[in-house]
């Protein structure tokens, strides 16, 4: 496997990824985010469309959802762009390839957008009730702490501790990372309306996807399951026609959430249920490729750390002493950036592409 797909930052990223599109001969399209990145560059959302323009059926390839995390799945997009697969594609199957939904997370190295939010909690429908998280509620001060390190954080986490052991696993996690709307500076914020990238995502449904009979989509992720492991992870209703189509695309080793067979939890607002309620008229299936990279505590380190610096000095931290160290912690979390990593994150998006492809075009 070739790693040389795999970039150092956003900007690096970026430019190989519209040097593969361009090589295919693909269209492109950009959507620009309003925001600069931590030397001035400017961050768009770049989308690169392979295979007849008129196709019923459409593979979606996202990198970027939750910043940071968009190293891999921008490897793994320019990595297929420049194998012979993207040549040879299913009679009547096109491929719409989303580099870096969340632009400014990737830039800024964060996993979260511009606006403090996690966009994998944004789907949701502002218009109604925000779903309730009252174990967040609880444990916010503790999730956060005004410090890091010393007796003010070894108390916090001693009170977490001590409600995980009362409450038990299953519902520390959900407290953790379901999805929270009513604390903007914490983990997993939903937000208050819909993001940039949300919108965006809507714009892109809305002009490349509503007109398609069938859309099968694959969004990149990184920080859960064992290391190098790419596992798909699929939210779709027990039971639907869309699930038992992934079950026969994906094979057994396809999870699902609903059923407690995943390393990841049922979540509010999964990027999954925006392009369903953007899509109405259209077959759609979806699943989320996320790879293992190290075990979950050290992620809680690193992501408090960086909510911890924002929090307190914004972006401008971002070229501090502690800022270096605390980017370099959550970068290596979720992008390990290693030959042996890499080669096996390449390796499990072939397949899964492969698969997504075989499946449109068989159907």
């Amino acid at each position: 496997m070739d790693t040389r797909s795999f970039a150092a930052d956003y900007a690096e990223a970026r430019d190989k990824f519209l040097a593969a599109a361009s090589a295919l001969g693909a269209p492109l399209t950009s959507y620009a985010n309003p925001n600069k990145g931590p030397r001035g560059e400017a961050l768009t959302c770049d989308l690169a469309w392979l295979g007849p323009g008129d196709a019923e059926r459409v593979a979606v390839l996202i990198s970027g959802t939750h910043g940071v995390e968009g190293f891999c799945g921008s490897g793994a997009q320019v990595g297929w762009m420049r194998s012979d697969a993207a040549r040879a594609l299913p009679g009547g199957v096109a491929v719409l390839l989303i580099h870096a939904v969340n632009p400014y997370g990737f830039a800024w190295l964060r996993r979260v957008t511009e606006e403090g939010v996690d966009l994998n909690r944004n789907h949701v429908d502002f218009a109604r009730p925000l779903p309730e998280n009252p174990g967040y509620d609880e444990l916010a001060r503790d999730f956060l702490p005004d410090e890091i390190e010393g007796p003010v954080l070894d108390a916090a986490m001693a009170r977490l501790k001590a409600w995980r052991e009362r409450h038990g696993d299953a519902a520390y996690f959900t407290a953790w990372s379901a999805g929270q709307y009513k604390h903007p500076l914490g983990f997993f914020y939903g937000g208050d309306g819909p993001t940039w990238s949300r919108r965006t995502t809507e714009a892109i449904c809305a002009r490349f996807l509503a007109m398609r009979k069938k859309v099968a989509g694959v969004d990149f992720h990184t920080g859960l399951g064992p290391h190098g492991y790419g596992e798909p992870i699929c939210h779709h209703a027990v039971d639907s026609p869309a699930l038992a189509r992934a079950r026969a695309w994906y094979g057994d080793s396809m999870t699902e959430p609903r059923r407690g067979t995943s390393t990841s939890h049922a979540r509010n607002g999964l990027t999954h249920f925006g392009y369903e309620r953007a899509l109405p008229g259209v077959a759609l299936n979806f699943v989320t490729l996320e790879y293992g990279t190290y075990p979950r505590e050290r992620g809680a380190i690193v992501f408090r750390g960086d909510h911890w610096l924002h929090r307190g000095f914004g972006d401008g931290a971002f070229d501090a002493p502690r800022g270096k160290a605390i980017k370099a912690a959550i970068r290596k979390h979720f992008f390990p950036d290693t030959e042996d990593w890499k080669e096996m994150v390449l390796w499990r998006a072939f397949q899964l592409i492969r698969q997504t492809l075989e499946g449109l075009g068989s159907s």
